[in-house]
């Protein structure tokens, strides 16, 4: 028997199962719709246990998790030392005023953040939340330029509070707040697979890069007073889209040239996601800032901003606090993580799961016509699935198909990608075995050869992740 955490699926029960559904009823009766797809989809699969790349429901099924839970466990679930880290913090200090009494592990790990981030970024403000982070970043920008407009980018998304919704484009999010949402103005974002500029851009980084030059050079763009630009290396919520590198230096000299400041948004791709420590290493890009959560400690929520000194110094003290800032037990897990990664070598580690993904998906793409794309860095890496290829009509219905049917026989995976619901978003825990990747891939290729065969057949959808 393989460890725990590094098996391959076994389900035995319908999904969901019999407690999972229990326990779904249960929580749609207390709990806000806002919190969960429960009040679209019905039912999921209740989480009980994780550990490496295993997750085991409430109805005892055991899956291979090739999200890595959103993206957050990039040392694997329940990373021992990660845990062990949290539980001796935990019974030594759990909590503090941070702001008038900070701890030793938030010196720590400001000094590790300083020591890991590329070249001049050597001051961290430390948060809870990916999307409260970006609410710092977005104020540091017009704090230290005395200016307020921010741009981004068509596709991108920087979380659901108010500022950083501001700065997200996504309908479905923004519908009902749009007029509390000022502030922003968005540009098209270098999307390969479906180009913002049709068949007319032949070297599309460098379109989008003159499209944000006009935008801040014409007189009458409409534009003006811009203290931030903020953009993905890799679009997350998009759809896994990758630009190319010379777009984000081209977004690197536009902004230096006119005092603007980049933030980069690497909430999914920092922590080694993407084969580096920071995605904007490959492109060798230093921006201003850079936002950072999810992979950080591996499970525990803690966030980060990582800024040029002299961009964080235009704070005034006890300016953005709260109550958990700096959380004893979130150093402590972001610091045993970041050790995990290193002792490891996960970054390395990411890098050759990049490369059996890519491998392992073209080979399938040239089998499965569903398969319009494949894209990504890294172990982030995604299909896009279509109807015809040459027309690029979205399969919204055959991506979730088979992420019901994946699940059914042991594998998360998520359809939660691109405007359209089609993009198949694969992330998986760095410590995941080939075994299980190899196993995960082989059920996502039978899983699309039953789908060819019987194209109209439908599954009810059931939450995953």
């Amino acid at each position: 028997m393989r460890p725990w955490g590094e098996q391959v699926g076994n389900v035995k029960t319908e999904l969901p199962g019999e407690v999972s559904r229990e326990l779904s009823a249960r929580l749609l009766r207390v709990e806000s719709p806002s919190g969960s797809t429960l009040s679209t989809e019905g039912s999921s699969i209740f989480w009980e246990r994780a550990a490496g790349a295993n997750v085991e429901d409430a109805d005892g099924n055991v899956y291979v998790d090739l999200t890595a839970a959103f993206c957050v466990s990039v040392a694997g679930h329940a990373n021992p030392k990660v845990v062990d880290a949290i539980a001796k913090q935990a019974a030594r200090l759990m909590h503090h005023p941070g702001v008038i009494n900070p701890n030793r592990l938030r010196v720590e790990l400001c000094e590790r953040l300083a020591e890991w981030a590329p070249g001049e970024l050597a001051v961290s403000h430390l948060s809870s939340t990916g999307a409260e982070a970006n609410e710092i970043a977005l104020k540091a920008a017009r704090l230290y330029t005395g200016r307020s407009t921010i741009v981004s980018f068509h596709g991108g998304f920087h979380g659901k509070t108010t500022g950083a919704l501001a700065a997200s484009t996504h309908k479905n999010y923004r519908q009902g707040y749009q007029a509390f949402l000022p502030g922003v103005v968005h540009a098209p974002y270098p999307n390969e697979h479906r180009s913002p500029f049709g068949s007319y851009a032949t070297d599309l980084a460098a379109a989008c890069a003159n499209y944000l030059t006009y935008l801040l050079d014409t007189p009458d763009s409409g534009v003006s007073d811009v203290a931030g630009v903020i953009l993905e290396p890799i679009q997350g919520q998009g759809g896994w889209v990758v630009p190319p590198p010379e777009f984000l230096r081209r977004v690197r000299d536009i902004t230096r040239e006119r005092g603007i400041v980049m933030i980069v948004d690497e909430i999914i791709t920092g922590f080694g996601r993407t084969g580096a420590r920071f995605c904007v290493d490959h492109a060798g890009v230093t921006p201003d800032i850079i936002v950072t959560a999810k992979g950080m400690a591996s499970g525990f929520p803690i966030s980060a901003v990582i800024m040029r000194p002299e961009i964080a110094a235009a704070f005034r003290p006890v300016q953005h606090t709260s109550t958990f800032m700096g959380n004893p037990m979130g150093c402590a897990a972001a610091l045993a993580s970041m050790d995990e990664i290193e002792s490891r070598g996960l970054i390395a580690r990411s890098a050759r799961l990049g490369e059996m993904f890519a491998s392992r998906l073209n080979e399938m793409k040239g089998r499965h016509p569903l398969i319009g794309d494949v894209r990504g860095m890294g172990s982030m890496m995604a299909i896009e699935l279509v109807t015809d290829r040459d027309s690029k009509e979205p399969a919204a219905a055959q991506a979730k198909r088979l992420v019901t049917d994946a699940l059914a026989r042991g594998v998360i995976i998520n359809n939660l990608g691109g405007p359209y619901k089609n993009v198949i978003k694969m992330s998986p825990p760095l410590v995941i075995t080939d075994e299980q990747l190899e196993f995960s891939l082989d059920v996502m290729d039978d899983c699309l050869t039953q789908i060819a065969a019987s194209p109209g057949e439908t599954r009810p959808q059931v939450g995953a992740v």
